[in-house]
């Protein structure tokens, strides 16, 4: 769904004066959604506008290192301050959500907002809550449809070095350093940043290279004590408990990867990383080829995504999940003999 060129001209029109400007993303942002919440606040600024970046809860720590993180607005630790931007604002950005649910109780303001609404986003069906929607889900990334709305409205020369950073954060983190998710577009956009000067290897340094001990730890813990394979069915899963939550003081970002390592096992196609919470059961699917964990998110968790990269959530025993999901197995990967 992209934009039309009438639609390009009535954004360009409501760009041409300073304006108001509040840019959202999702609740528990990754990569993708600070990148592009944050490239798109200094391309705005370069015109005057006002821009704020409001995230529904925390950000990860590895990706302290983007220029203007600080000044995110996070609504768990400044929900009057988020209100306030978003009912003052006379444009509002949804970023890297496709539904108002995956904002919270934002979702309530930002329709009710009389602001008017741009989306951009890559998953499947957008919800039509927004006044203009740019829409690809072949697209690797949200940050790769920010450089291409950037280019839409013919202002590519504006592409500086902290919006380069911010836009090939996301190209990094969507696709697993190019290894899923991408097309022919990505590589363009990729080599257009590095032209301009971005340094990807410094990039993937500060993502990937900053764990803590605790984190590695974990990591160990989890592979050597929490993983289960199935053979017949090509999958493996990681399953915390609550108790592991307590024992390693897990936080917000910890986790991170911990699905992929699963599907570096040979012969393993899907991957599921499942924790316990205090009042909810999350979990993150992983696959390969032609395998649709999307569906499998969506019909059996209450979730969604990507066709190889999605999740859910489900307000159940850690262990019914777990049985759910080999439950579902065989309706996405034929049973093999072994």
């Amino acid at each position: 769904m992209n934009l039309t060129e009438k639609e390009i001209i009535e954004i360009k029109a409501l760009l041409s004066t300073p304006r108001a400007v509040t840019i959202l993303t999702h609740r528990n942002p990754d990569g993708d959604a600070l990148g592009s919440s944050l490239a798109l606040k200094f391309f705005l600024e370069k015109f005057n506008h006002v821009a704020k970046v409001i995230l529904p809860s925390e950000y990860p720590f590895n990706f302290a290192y983007l220029d203007g993180i600080d000044d995110c607005i996070v609504y768990d630790l400044a929900r009057d301050k988020a209100v306030e931007a978003i009912k003052s604002a006379e444009i509002i950005f949804c970023l890297d959500f496709n539904a108002l649910d995956r904002i919270d109780r934002l979702g309530l303001i930002v329709d009710e907002a009389k602001a008017k609404k741009i989306l951009i986003d890559h998953h499947l069906d957008p919800e039509p809550f927004a006044d203009y929607i740019f829409s690809d889900t072949a697209a690797s990334s949200t940050c790769e449809l920010i450089h291409r709305f950037i280019m839409d409205l013919g202002e590519g020369k504006r592409i500086d070095n902290s919006i380069g950073e911010a836009l090939f954060t996301g190209l990094i983190t969507d696709t697993g350093s190019f290894k899923y998710s991408t097309n022919s577009m990505t590589y363009r956009v990729a080599a257009d940043l590095k032209d301009r000067g971005v340094d990807d290897y410094t990039l993937q340094d500060n993502i990937f290279n900053t764990y803590t001990e605790k984190q590695l730890r974990l990591l160990g813990h989890a592979l050597a004590n929490r993983m289960e394979i199935i053979p017949e069915y090509r999958a493996g899963l990681v399953a915390l408990t609550k108790q592991d939550y307590l024992d390693f003081e897990i936080q917000r970002g910890d986790t991170e990867g911990i699905v992929n390592y699963i599907l570096m096992l040979d012969g393993i196609s899907v991957a599921a990383f499942i924790r316990e919470q205090p009042t909810i059961v999350k979990l993150s699917l992983r696959s390969k080829g032609d395998i649709s964990v999307q569906d499998m998110a969506r019909k059996h968790f209450n979730g969604g995504g990507h066709k190889n990269a999605s999740g859910g959530a489900a307000y159940a025993k850690l262990e019914d999940i777990v049985a759910r999901f080999k439950k579902v197995l065989p309706d996405y990967v034929a049973k093999r003999e072994l």
